[in-house]
């Protein structure tokens, strides 16, 4: 693995990620698609919200992608009584230099997890805001760099009210994407109570990559080209979620920056140099759906953010290729 800093190509992006994958779903049996938004997420260099009921591998899911790579892990348990400093770091007096001395938190790593990140006050959950979109820490005053690659990989459980904080719009809108992993289907609960009951898989896994080569990957995925047609379709999608009666709160500038390079990312993962309106479909919902704050009407009709995002995507005319638009 070179540490020259020339991007990586397609093929070895390619079979880099898919010894990762592999990886990922000896834990994580019979979800393919969840995995593949998590390593589209880590191709983008996003955050990523696993948003979930207890007990389907939302943690595991988290701990698995973070073996995988041969970096800095920190993991971050979420607690009602969890400060700001606990996160971030903090600064002590040194008694024989006469100063004071930081000492790094635990976002000070490559990739960290944050379990059950909505037990947290409001005001700890703050203290990610920072990092998560400008990589980097302030604390009295004085800004420290965080190390690239730099992925926070989050989650909740939605259902759960007891205890709890809801996240704010601004964090939510920092994680390029959400995915709800859901319940296996019965062959692969069965694979799972086969495989697992015995023995946990997670202490067996190995890193099949690093952060130098996840570097290479990022900056591949960053080279992968996008026409102007398929621009102007990404920014017609986000605006359309603005427009839509039923949303109050549509997507942001931020969220069409994400969808651009969760496109990218997307179109690295199925070996192409380029993007196609159908990357963009692909992601749309990870993307958008954790974005948009429905109306109490939407809530009443029983819509879901998803079925909105879908609607839209519905009703954007799609470029082709000649430069005319199909609905």
């Amino acid at each position: 693995m070179s540490g020259n800093g020339r991007p990586a190509s397609l093929a070895e992006l390619h079979d880099t990620v898919s010894r990762i994958a592999g990886n990922v779903e000896r834990v994580l049996v019979g979800k393919p698609d969840v995995v593949r938004i998590a390593l589209v997420t880590l191709l983008a260099e996003g955050h990523l919200l696993v948003e979930d009921v207890p007990g389907v591998g939302k943690t595991s899911l988290a701990k698995a992608l973070a073996r995988s790579i041969d970096c800095t892990v920190s993991r971050v348990q979420f607690t009602p009584d969890l400060l700001p400093s606990d996160v971030t770091g903090v600064s002590i007096y040194n008694r024989q230099t006469g100063g004071f001395e930081f000492r790094p938190g635990p976002v000070f790593a490559n990739i960290v997890v944050g379990d059950e990140i909505n037990r947290a006050s409001p005001k700890t959950q703050s203290a990610l805001l920072e990092c998560m979109e400008e990589h980097q820490v302030t604390v009295d005053t004085s800004t420290y760099q965080l190390d690239s690659p730099f992925m926070v990989i989050a989650t909740q459980n939605p259902i759960e009210m007891e205890g709890t904080y809801a996240l704010p719009e601004a964090q939510r809108d920092r994680f390029t994407a959400r995915v709800s992993i859901g319940y296996p289907d019965p062959q692969a609960e069965l694979a799972m109570v086969d495989e697992h009951s015995g023995h946990n898989p997670l202490a067996d896994l190995r890193p099949v990559s690093d952060a130098d080569t996840v570097r290479r990957l990022i900056h591949t995925t960053r080279m992968v080209h996008m026409a102007p047609e398929v621009r102007q379709y990404a920014v017609e999608i986000a605006s359309a979620t603005r427009q839509v009666p039923e949303i109050r709160l549509g997507a942001s500038p931020r969220a069409t920056l994400q969808l651009v390079r969760a496109a990218r990312a997307q179109a690295a993962l199925s070996g192409r140099e380029y993007v196609v309106p159908d990357d963009l479909h692909s992601v749309a919902v990870p993307v958008l759906a954790h974005r948009l704050v429905l109306t109490t009407e939407a809530h009443a009709a029983r819509r879901s953010a998803t079925d909105l995002v879908h609607a839209v995507l519905h009703r954007v005319p799609v470029p082709q290729a000649n430069g005319q638009a199909r609905r």
